[in-house]
């Protein structure tokens, strides 16, 4: 009985064809083949046999075989609600610092000691896979350019979020002085041309550091230029304090980790120039519910409508009401010229 509430037909205007049940019906029982007699006096009283009391069956089971045939002309199915949905979203490369100032712990919580970094791979992760009253970003095809004295692409963009997260969550300070520094020029143009590549219609980078710009070949304002020409949207974020900063460093002498005082500062005035040139906005985050809400933030301002193409596959029915018609209308034929035979 349950699977009768599913039960749909693919051109239901034609149930209304079932109404020619009723002439058909009357229309046969009309058929010529009758005995005339001036008076019913002249037949015994009494004397009505089954077939009499029948003849109606035939006629009967024509009028059912009509509504039968009807029902497989209409088409009959159940659903079996299978659905492939197709979701085209926003093409997001996500730009994150990796210098040597990033070790500062100024963005820790109250139960948890952790770099900047630390932070930053935390809130990486519940931006794409939703947590921390972030929803996620399944739809999104999310790239990872770290940086520090130079630029590199961890990883393009790509649809594997899971993938994407390990490979963020195994980025490491640098920690030769050779390749340390600040190369935000560098990151934000090799993050444009990654998204270059993608054909989304909205494209944005993200781009978080702690520091200055004073590594490099490519300039930020010409970085953002190229992003701006491109159409592509630059959110820019500075992380962590400005002036002392707290760093866990191991002690010379006795091997053991000690805190020390780093001076630290943020490129306020680059960063929010790229923002600027590119349409985007420039956030600042001084501690972890900072940096949250500014992921927050950045999730509300950038969603689009996502259209869904659902299609069905449906198992067919017609075939039973169909073999019930004609089944019918055989054995209505069948009773009409042998059981209830009229006299012609």
């Amino acid at each position: 009985m349950s699977t009768l509430i599913f039960v749909e037909f693919r051109e239901p205007l034609l149930l209304l064809l079932v109404l020619l049940a009723v002439p058909v019906f009357f229309l046969a029982r009309r058929a010529p083949g009758r005995v005339l007699f001036s008076s019913f006096r002249a037949l015994p009283a009494g004397a009505k046999s089954w077939r009499t009391r029948f003849a109606w069956l035939p006629d009967a089971l024509l009028s059912l075989a009509v509504i039968a045939l009807v029902l497989a002309l209409a088409g009959p199915r159940i659903g079996e609600r299978f659905s492939r949905i197709e979701k085209e979203g926003i093409a997001i490369m996500m730009v994150v610092d990796i210098s040597g100032s990033m070790q500062a712990l100024d963005l820790s919580t109250d139960d948890r000691e952790r770099t900047r970094l630390a932070a930053v791979q935390d809130v990486f992760e519940a931006f794409v896979l939703g947590g921390d009253r972030l929803p996620g970003r399944p739809n999104d095809a999310i790239g990872l350019v770290s940086f520090a004295g130079y630029s590199d692409t961890a990883c393009p963009l790509t649809l594997d979020h899971e993938n994407l997260v390990a490979i963020a969550r195994n980025l490491e300070i640098v920690r030769q002085q050779e390749e340390d520094g600040t190369a935000i020029g560098d990151a934000l143009g090799l993050a444009v041309e990654r998204l270059r590549e993608s054909t989304a219609e909205s494209r944005i980078a993200m781009l978080l550091t702690d520091g200055v710009h004073n590594a490099g070949v490519e300039t930020p304002s010409a970085a953002a230029e190229l992003a701006r020409t491109q159409g592509i949207k630059v959110y820019t974020i500075g992380a962590g304090t400005t002036g002392l900063a707290p760093v866990r460093v191991r002690d010379p002498f006795t091997g053991r980790p000690t805190l020390r005082a780093v001076r630290v500062q943020v490129d306020e005035a680059t960063l929010k120039d790229i923002a600027e040139r590119t349409g985007g906005h420039y956030f600042r985050a001084t501690d972890a519910d900072g940096l949250a809400s500014v992921y927050q933030q950045i999730d509300r301002l950038e969603r689009t409508q996502i259209t869904e193409d659902r299609s069905r596959q449906y198992q067919e029915f017609f075939a039973l009401p169909l073999g019930v018609g004609l089944l019918l209308a055989a054995l209505g034929w069948l009773c009409r010229g042998a059981v209830f035979a009229r006299l012609p």
